[in-house]
């Protein structure tokens, strides 16, 4: 038998207790069968490599989600551990320096605007760490860390959390769906109002947020959704976006608990 490409795939043997004399229609019927079971090898070994090569990708893509989780952090704790420390430690000092001088003081002023433009870098600061790896996450657990999310926020925010312990992944993909989509909702949609619900479901954990904003986001036109498509996809789940204009948002993910898929 030869394959597609002509080259030697495998062998008919036939065999029989008299002496074989094949018809023109029985060795027609063979070359049939033949032809038949080199195509269906070759479909199977084509199968078993494409199932390989996906597994391959799948492996890969779980890998890159792990070493950019493992990334964020180590810069996470760094920030955390070194340079809000500091930044808070000066600021106490620059306070401390404010109260003994004279308030007309016009160095008490030039401390005053310093206060003010660290405080501002220390806001900064903590929303960048936030983004790299919630240190609140591994401390308090998943409410806490969604609660530290939307401390000082102007939007009215309904928070939902129904679920239990939760594998370690499964928590931060669950953290990051909301924090992609509050900032989205602040930055982009204009919205007043969000709801996060956060509860185990049959398929697995449910993590909905919806707003009350413009609408229309669009996952080709920034990083932020695509990034989160690809770790839903790593864990196996799923994402959904409902966004018509002027209706507001929806982002929905679907992650099972059994770990990556």
């Amino acid at each position: 038998m030869r394959g597609s490409g002509g080259s030697q795939i495998g062998y008919i043997g036939v065999q029989s207790r008299r002496r074989l004399d094949p018809s023109v229609d029985e060795r027609a019927a063979l070359s049939i069968f033949g032809a038949r079971a080199a195509a269906e090898i070759e479909r199977r070994r084509h199968e078993v490599v494409l199932r390989a090569r996906e597994a391959e990708i799948a492996a890969s893509r779980v890998r890159i989600v792990e070493a950019a989780d493992e990334e964020r952090r180590r810069i996470g704790r760094n920030l955390h551990d070194g340079a809000q420390q500091r930044l808070l430690a000066v600021g106490n000092l620059l306070r401390l320096a404010q109260r003994t001088l004279d308030e007309e003081n016009e160095v008490a002023d030039v401390l005053r605007v310093a206060c003010d433009e660290l405080g501002e870098a220390q806001a900064e600061l903590r929303t960048l760490a936030r983004g790299l790896h919630p240190v609140a996450l591994a401390e308090r657990g998943l409410r806490s860390a969604l609660e530290s999310l939307t401390v000082g926020d102007e939007l009215s925010v309904t928070l939902e959390v129904g679920a239990a312990e939760l594998p370690e992944d499964v928590e931060l993909a669950a953290y990051f769906i909301v924090s992609e989509a509050l900032t989205n909702a602040r930055r982009y949609a204009g919205a007043d109002a969000v709801s996060i619900r956060v509860a185990p479901v049959a398929e697995g954990l449910l993590v909905e947020v919806a707003d009350d904003g413009a609408g229309g986001a669009d996952p080709a036109s920034g990083t932020g959704l695509r990034g989160l498509a690809d770790r839903i996809d790593s864990l196996g789940g799923r994402l959904e976006l409902d966004s018509a204009p002027g209706a507001g948002t929806r982002i929905s993910a679907r992650l099972p608990l059994s770990g990556r898929g």
